[in-house]
């Protein structure tokens, strides 16, 4: 065998004969990873192949399949309806943010009924992982196999017949056919095909641990998100105790479903209504503090959004954002000192979204601004209050999408005004409306009269 170093990259996969910084296809910096490939050529079999006939087409064709649910309302939700017989699911996250605690819980379930599971580990041993059984009080029987070589996995899943199986993690995984170290390019890519391969012949569902690099994106190779049947993201801080679990990538359901989960002392627990959640521990009339319901998926949610403004003592002010992408808030600030005579030029302005959560709807964009506006006037939103609206570069103020859906949420947790563009798609609200088409127009709403703006002098 003759054997060649090349270097691949990890984020569009394109191959390069030496290493560099950068990679020439995505621009991508430093995702070059050295691999090796057999540079004998193969010998070709397009002669000697003989072509398939179809069997069935696919309208003649009956769906016999019906889906393993885990009991856990939250994750089967995310994955469209529970895990279909044959799939391959590819579940990542931060380290430390709950994947193997929530894996756990889920073969705990998988194990009801007298249904075999079967977790492999790579890089836990058994009796880490029994600790942690214990510490969950799981009460099902879940066989544990500590192990690394990918030959091995397959002849145990072949000898066991389970229902259902884990592997911990796919980087750790190796196979004495490819000839790269554990974690590389080539191996992570067959390790996927040989476990792809196995659940679709022996309609054996199969969850994959993955990794995640330093910017937050899964490790290895992107053909390992198109060998996969389902990728999901356990998202959240470590040290808040809410959790997301999203969905990128569903070919059995919808891709835009979140799941809501609780760490607490016994797992991932379940929220039920993250709404009320979100909102425990509020104070009466904070100043700086407005309510907005926002879409995650098909679900509506009522977070808190705050802001705080200080007097900065440097020459230029400090813009931070936690939750909301910071380029957007620099553009609600300028809009909201152009049309609304907010001066923010010599104040630091801060932003937060309580929970941990991240959002990237435009429609929290009037509500960032009215706090910021509150927390410069210092003057407090009356907590009956709700914000939403999409701002635009002119100053106006636009409407987003299923504003009847997050009206009911705001409505059921007892909210009873809105502070909302003029729409004609809303019709008969129940919940008391104050529609308004510029933020000059909010900020009149909710704090009387726009401010006189100072103009600057030669001593300023």
């Amino acid at each position: 065998m003759k054997l060649k170093s090349i270097y691949i990259c990890s984020s569009c996969g394109a191959k390069s004969p030496k290493w560099g910084g950068q990679c020439l296809q995505c621009n991508a910096w430093d995702t070059l990873v050295e691999d090796v490939v057999d540079m004998n050529p193969k010998k070709m079999a397009i002669a000697s192949a003989k072509p398939g006939k179809p069997s069935i087409t696919i309208t003649d064709f009956k769906l016999k399949k019906q889906r393993l649910l885990t009991g856990i309302g939250e994750f089967d939700r995310v994955l469209g309806g529970g895990f279909m017989p044959d799939s391959v699911v590819l579940l990542a996250g931060d380290p430390g943010i709950g994947k193997s605690t929530l894996t756990l819980q889920v073969c705990d379930r998988m194990a009801e009924g007298d249904r075999k599971v079967l977790y492999f580990s790579g890089e836990e041993s058994v009796e880490q992982i029994s600790d942690r059984a214990h510490r969950l009080k799981l009460k099902n029987p879940i066989q544990v196999l500590n192990v690394n070589s990918l030959e091995t996995v397959l002849a145990t899943l072949e000898a066991e017949t389970p229902d259902f199986a884990v592997v911990d993690s796919v980087q750790v995984m190796g196979s004495e056919v490819v000839e790269s170290q554990s974690g590389s390019v080539t191996q992570v890519r067959y390790v996927a095909e040989q476990l792809m391969q196995f659940a679709k012949s022996r309609n054996v569902p199969i969850l994959l641990i993955g990794h995640v690099n330093k910017d937050g994106n899964l490790a290895g190779p992107q053909t390992l998100t198109h060998l996969v049947d389902t990728v999901l993201f356990l998202e959240g801080d470590r040290f808040q105790q809410f959790r997301l679990l999203r969905t990128t990538k569903n070919r059995f359901g919808a891709v835009d479903e979140v799941g809501v989960f609780c760490m607490v002392e016994r797992g991932m627990e379940e929220v039920k209504n993250p709404s009320a959640l979100f909102l425990e521990g509020r104070a009466d009339q904070p100043i700086g503090s407005v309510i907005v319901p926002i879409l995650e998926g098909t679900r509506t949610f009522l977070v808190e959004v705050q802001a705080l403004t200080a007097y900065t003592k440097f020459g230029y002010p400090k813009r931070t954002a936690s939750g909301i992408d910071l380029n957007r808030l620099n553009i609600i600030l300028a809009v909201l000192e152009r049309y609304a005579q907010i001066q923010l030029d010599s104040s630091d302005v801060f932003v937060n979204v309580v929970g941990g959560l991240k959002i990237n709807e435009p429609a929290v964009d009037l509500a960032v601004a009215m706090a910021v506006a509150s927390s410069k006037l210092q003057r407090s939103i009356p907590p009956e209050w709700v914000v939403l609206g999409e701002m635009g570069l002119s100053g106006e103020v636009r409407n987003v999408a299923q504003t009847e859906k997050r009206l009911k949420e705001a409505e059921k947790l007892g909210f009873g005004k809105v502070l909302m563009p003029r729409s004609k798609s809303v019709t008969d609200p129940k919940i008391q409306t104050s529609q308004i088409k510029s933020v000059a127009e909010a900020v009149r709403e909710l704090f009387g009269e726009l401010p006189k703006r100072r103009e600057r002098t030669l001593e300023d």
